[in-house]
């Protein structure tokens, strides 16, 4: 009875001492177990789709228009090697090569073609100012306009805006020359007042008065000189000149805008 006795003490005390040591454990494990970084509990903020980030207007342009050479017919040279003796201030070297080809977005095309044309001279000494932009590039009798002395302009209605890309401007290729003070601009102005962009200027020293330039001056070839507009949007062309090495009056044969219409 008694040996019965200490083995009912035993057990009683073997389940006071678990139930003492269960809520310890507990409270131990609780303390040990690992706690989640903030970053395994929190979701990352996702980034736009690629798609739904829109590129400026020129990377869109750029992006959905094909680059082609535009396609310049050029005249039959009339004289064969390049002048030595021409001493005109800041004068490019000639190339030595043909021109290489220039692209523009596929469509682009002379826009100046069969357009009106007006001039600083009203009366010119030889031609009509019609000449400029009649298709004829070859440089013989007839086929150019000859303007007074002095600083002289040609302005092109185009008729419309375009966005322009190239100008080729040949002023008389039948000799060797150089011409003072080439001058181009453009704008949505016809009197060139307002919103006048300047594309090319070898104006350095500012006789002309429209501002002193950086271009370099050239010596006419049958390849006209191409002036990159850079894509600029307007509805006129002007160009201005200086008189030339061999006499003091302006000549022009033929004036190219290749652009494309704005949509």
């Amino acid at each position: 009875m008694r040996g019965l006795t200490f083995i009912c003490f035993a057990i009683a005390g073997s389940l006071v001492l678990q139930a003492c040591q269960k809520p310890a454990q507990q409270e131990q494990a609780k303390t040990l177990a690992p706690v989640a970084a903030p970053s395994e509990t929190k979701q990352p903020e996702q980034a736009p789709p690629p798609e739904q980030v829109k590129p400026s207007a020129p990377a869109a342009q750029s992006q959905s228009e094909q680059l082609m050479p535009i396609d310049i017919k050029l005249p039959k040279p009339m004289f064969v090697g390049t002048p030595t003796n021409i001493a005109v201030e800041n004068l490019e070297q000639p190339l030595g090569h043909p021109r290489p080809p220039f692209l523009a977005p596929a469509g682009t095309k002379n826009v100046a073609l069969k357009k009106p044309v007006t001039s600083s001279d009203e009366q010119p000494i030889i031609g009509e100012l019609s000449l400029v932009t009649d298709g004829d590039k070859e440089g013989g009798e007839g086929s150019f306009v000859e303007l007074g002395p002095g600083v002289q302009y040609v302005t092109i209605d185009l008729k419309a805006r375009y966005t322009i890309y190239a100008i080729v401007v040949w002023h008389y290729h039948k000799q060797p020359v150089v011409y003072h003070d080439v001058i181009v601009q453009a704008s949505d102005d016809r009197a060139f007042g307002s919103s006048v962009q300047t594309l090319f200027n070898n104006d350095i020293n500012n006789s002309s008065r429209k501002g002193a330039g950086k271009d370099m001056s050239y010596v006419e070839t049958a390849e006209g000189k191409l002036i990159d507009a850079k894509g600029v949007q307007a509805r006129y062309v002007r160009l201005y000149s200086r008189g030339n090495t061999s006499n003091d009056l302006n000549h022009y044969i033929e004036v190219e805008v290749y652009g494309k219409a704005l949509q």
